[in-house]
This record gives structure tokens, sequence and C-alpha cells, in this order.
């Protein structure tokens, strides 16, 4: 569905952010897109919807460039961003006035929707809170539904019980023909909600996988010590070593996202060449 070919992008008179990026997301996938603070995390989706514009290389969608943003492509995805602005409207009047330019979002979802996330649907959005005004958001977003839904930091400002009927909501409205990209510092708000991964550190696109995929080559544990085991990466944790071995018994084990990263942004090396990230795998 999106395809990211020889990325290049920085701001006027900064570094670049990405050289050479690429990367290649399809349908009926929930993605988890993940990075240091400063990575450019943000600046990826901006390039991938068309808002931001690279020095070098192409992100397409279904095959066409989004750097021209044609009318087809923008009314087939709807992009969240950390930072919302929601007028001065009620949820009724900002259909009305919005939901024309999606032809197929569906009013009855977007109230659905909104109670299940417990807005008020007749309360002017730009009197809410921050949390309850994000939820309204994200509600429009999935109603749109589009093809392509990306979504930038969204449980910033969500309480837990917000978060929770989140990932329940988000893992509801996936469906084979729809692409969900989320992007987030929040690790553990996208436990068990994505099922595939994607890290970007230094540049670079260091993992594209599906957990599934991981869970086959590693297995995740919490050991007293790690006295005569081959450890790849290993934490400090209350209940002993949080841990991160080869899996040689071909059992499954549940990964542990926030390990992981911590592990491949550490540049652990025999990690990495245990996942056989090569720069060919990288790249396709």
């Amino acid at each position: 569905m999106i395809e990211i070919q020889e990325l290049s992008f920085g701001y006027p008179g900064k570094p670049l952010l990405f050289q050479n990026l690429h990367l290649s997301l399809s349908q009926g996938h929930i993605y988890g897109l993940l990075g240091k603070n400063g990575a450019g995390k943000s600046t990826l989706l901006k390039n991938m919807v068309g808002l931001c514009f690279p020095r070098h290389g192409r992100c397409a969608i279904h095959g066409k460039s989004v750097s021209g943003r044609p009318v087809d492509l923008l009314e087939d995805l709807y992009f969240i961003p950390e930072e919302i602005y929601v007028p001065a409207l009620t949820p009724q009047k900002f259909v009305s006035s919005t939901a024309c330019f999606y032809p197929n979002f569906c009013e009855d979802s977007f109230y659905r929707y909104l109670q299940e996330f417990e807005v008020p649907q007749h309360a002017v959005l730009s009197k809410l809170s921050f949390g309850q005004q994000k939820k309204a958001i994200i509600a429009f977003g999935l109603a749109a539904n589009t093809r392509l839904l990306v979504m930038d930091e969204p449980t910033n400002g969500l309480d837990i019980p917000s978060k929770v009927q989140f990932r329940k909501t988000i893992a509801a409205a996936l469906t084979e023909e729809r692409c969900i990209v989320i992007s987030t510092h929040q690790v553990r708000d996208l436990d068990s909600l994505i099922d595939r991964l994607v890290v970007l550190h230094e540049q670079k696109i260091i993992l594209n996988s599906s957990l599934d995929e991981i869970a086959e080559k590693l297995t995740f544990a919490t050991l007293p010590d790690t006295a005569g085991k081959q450890v790849l990466y290993a934490e400090d944790s209350v209940r002993g070593k949080q841990v991160i071995m080869p899996n040689l018994q071909g059992t499954y084990s549940k990964v542990e996202i926030e390990l992981l990263f911590n592990a491949l942004i550490s540049g652990n090396s025999s990690l990495l060449n245990h996942l056989k990230l090569t720069e060919y795998e990288q790249a396709f």
C-alpha cells in the first residue's frame, strides 16, 4: 500500500533526518512506529501523507506519488497529528462541514465511536478537554473509513480507561483493506494492539517485522540470573533480569516491545545479526 524508496529529507538549514530510507507497508495490518525523541517519526508520517516533500526519493500510495496530493488519495487517507485543532462546532456540525471530503464516511459509526469513547455528542468540541477532543477526532478518523489511517501519538492526553478503549476500538476497526499506522513514544500503549513493528533509528528503518516473526526468532523472559544462558540483551528489574534470548526451542513467548526497542536502539549487534537485518532486507 505504501512504498517509500530512497527517501532523503531534512528541514532547511538542518541535517538530514532520513537518508536513502526504504519502507513498505501493506493493508490488513496495524503498524507501530517507534523511535527515540527527535528520530523523525512525525516527519516520516508527514512524508507518508504528503505534508512534507522529500529532497530525494519517493513516497507512493497504491503506486501514486503523494507529493502531488491527488484528490483520490487524500479522500482515502486520514491523518491525526499529535497537536490537533478542533473548531467551535458540535460533532453534528463538524460532520456536516467536513465529512463530505470522505466518500466512505459513516455518520452512524461516528456517533457509535463517540459513545464508546464517552464523548458528549452535543458539546462544542473546542470546549472539551484535550483528551476528549483527541477522542472525537479519532472517532471521526475511524468513521471516515479510509484505507489508510495514520495517527501520531494518539494516546497523548488519554487517561488509562480511554487508552484501553482506544486499543479495543482500533483493533475492531482493522479490515483486510485497511492499513493503520500509529507512532508513539509510549511503547506500552501499543501493547496487544499492533501486529507489525517498525523502528526508526539514526536515519534508517532498522526493523520492519511482524510480532509473530520476532517471536519465532527470539524468546523474552525474566530470569533470576543469566549464568549459563545465551542472552542477547538484558535489563535489570525488580523481579530479576529481563532478557532476550534466541528461540532455540521453537516455543512462543510474548514479545516485550519496550525491551526489544531498548535493545535495538542500543546498537546490539548480536540481536541485529540474529534477526538477520541486512541492508537488503531493510530496503525490501
